[in-house]
């Protein structure tokens, strides 16, 4: 009885110790996101959410305003400014384009920070003064943006791109592909778009 009792003690203390590891790794420490697969918080990161709580973006490039936003059901679907609100006016999601807009959406959620610069340093050097593209993202039901931000010009590297998040104290580089990603993702949806043929009520 005194040996069983010994590997039951065993046993007990074994699962204690797996018990206190699942906990430190559920709790997140030394990891990159909670259970659910969500990002933490991270000072390094351009956006102040994690792309999964954003409900629409835009990006202002070359005159036009491009806006990506989420249906009912979170699949993202595109269109331009419409010349008048229409409150009958709808969309229909392109398959095939919300996975597209989705990958390239979160690609660009995870933007990280190279460097900071003091907006005290001049910002028209850098180009954000007259951006050559401006993002805004915004909540989900949310009308007002979360965050804006001004894409300035090309570090002489030509690798990173100056950054200011509007009412900001400081202009940060990012990496140049995420910005050109954006530009491949507003051709691609306005190609997409124009080719796209809704289903038809009851088909």
């Amino acid at each position: 009885m005194s040996r069983m009792r010994r590997r039951l003690w065993m046993v007990w203390a074994v699962l204690l110790v797996l018990i206190a590891v699942v906990f430190l790794l559920d709790s997140g420490e030394g990891g990159d996101g909670d259970p659910h697969g969500r990002e933490m918080a991270d000072d390094r990161r351009l956006l102040p959410a994690p792309i999964d709580e954003l409900g629409a973006v835009e990006v202002a490039f070359e005159g036009n305003l491009h806006r990506f936003e989420r249906d009912s059901t979170g699949l993202w679907f595109y269109h331009g400014v419409h010349a008048a609100a229409d409150p009958e006016h709808g969309h229909a999601t392109d398959p095939a384009l919300a996975e597209r807009i989705d990958k390239a959406l979160i690609g660009f959620g995870r933007t990280r920070i190279e460097r900071r610069i003091p907006l005290a340093e001049g910002a028209q050097k850098f180009g954000v003064t007259t951006p050559q593209m401006i993002v805004l993202v915004y909540l989900q039901g949310q009308l007002q943006p979360l965050a804006q931000y001004a894409v300035g010009d090309q570090a002489p590297d030509s690798f990173s791109r100056y950054v200011l998040r509007m009412g900001g104290s400081e202009i940060v580089t990012i990496a140049n592909f995420h910005i050109d990603n954006l530009k491949d993702l507003i051709q691609a949806a306005s190609a997409a778009g124009e080719a796209f043929v809704p289903p038809q009520a009851g088909s």
